[in-house]
């Protein structure tokens, strides 16, 4: 079985089926599930088949490639899978808002996003991709075994705590020209100082025009999930024990820190989103989730 047990120290670095970036694996699983829905929120073709090429790397891989998969850990997929697609929905839409003046996108920690591949860009769209380097060579592996290179999608290999923004400078980024930034499933895995490094990173290439979404998760809802019997008997049951993994620092909130770097932000709960969407987080774990906010943010 999987594990995750245990906080990842400062440089460690992991792949697809272990640490960090077993939780990418899991939220494509939830995507898969979500494909198969008759209103699903996205249409990701590719999750499914990251899934099933984690499967074959590793056998002790049991995350759902769809929904007749799920098996008996429906009490923690199916709340999962409604969050993470009313989280993917939005965040789509929030990109597609931001390249009207912008023509590059930087998806930091794009773990097994596929948003580069399935998203209708415009023309001359370049989308970066930052993460792990053997998150984003597994990505590779499966997207070169299915033969698809549309659009100018540029991977960044570099570990977030580190200088990413050398990495990303190398891979053609313009820190001149507008960009639309997303940090989605980032925020709770990173150190304090490297949190506040990153949004002042951010803001040091974000021209005017630029935009930023970013997904945050309060210390209430750590406290709610941490030791919840429903997250407790998955995290047996699956081996992805996802609040070890993250860095329960004190820190200064992401808008507050926004505003004080000139941003203009707007703050929504993930609840609101998926009402607005059709799509009620309802239930004990859902409900936690619906406590979430999504963030869009603006540089004038």
């Amino acid at each position: 079985m999987l594990t995750t047990s245990g906080r990842p120290r400062v440089h460690d670095q992991w792949d697809i089926t272990n640490g960090v970036g077993l939780t990418a694996l899991a939220v494509a699983a939830a995507r898969a599930v979500e494909a198969g829905r008759p209103d699903a929120l996205v249409h990701d073709r590719w999750a499914a088949e990251f899934v099933r090429a984690a499967r074959s790397v590793d056998p002790s891989v049991d995350f759902p490639a769809g929904a007749d998969d799920v098996g008996d850990d429906a009490e923690l997929w199916l709340p999962m899978t409604d969050y993470m697609a009313v989280r993917s929905r939005v965040f789509d839409d929030a990109l597609l808002d931001g390249v009207r003046a912008a023509r590059q996108v930087v998806v930091l920690a794009a773990g097994l996003d596929a948003r580069a591949l399935r998203l209708p860009w415009p023309s001359g769209t370049t989308v970066f991709e930052v993460d792990q380097p053997r998150v984003l060579a597994f990505k590779q592996e499966v997207i070169d075994s299915r033969g698809d290179t549309s659009g100018d999608r540029r991977t960044v290999p570099v570990d977030l705590r580190d200088d990413w923004s050398s990495a990303l400078l190398d891979r053609g980024f313009d820190p001149a020209a507008p960009t639309a930034w997303l940090a989605e499933g980032l925020l709770p895995y990173l150190p304090a100082e490297a949190e506040k490094a990153l949004f002042e990173t951010i803001d040091r290439l974000s021209a005017p025009g630029s935009t930023l979404a970013v997904e945050a998760v309060g210390e209430d809802q750590v406290e709610a999930i941490d030791g919840h019997p429903v997250v407790t008997r998955s995290a047996e049951s699956l081996g992805m024990d996802i609040v070890a993994l993250w860095n329960r620092e004190p820190r200064t909130d992401c808008t507050a820190r926004l505003r004080e770097l000139g941003w203009e932000v707007a703050t929504e709960s993930a609840g609101a989103v998926a009402q607005g969407l059709g799509r009620p987080l309802v239930g004990d774990v859902a409900g936690i989730m619906a406590e979430g906010r999504i963030i869009r943010a603006g540089k004038g």
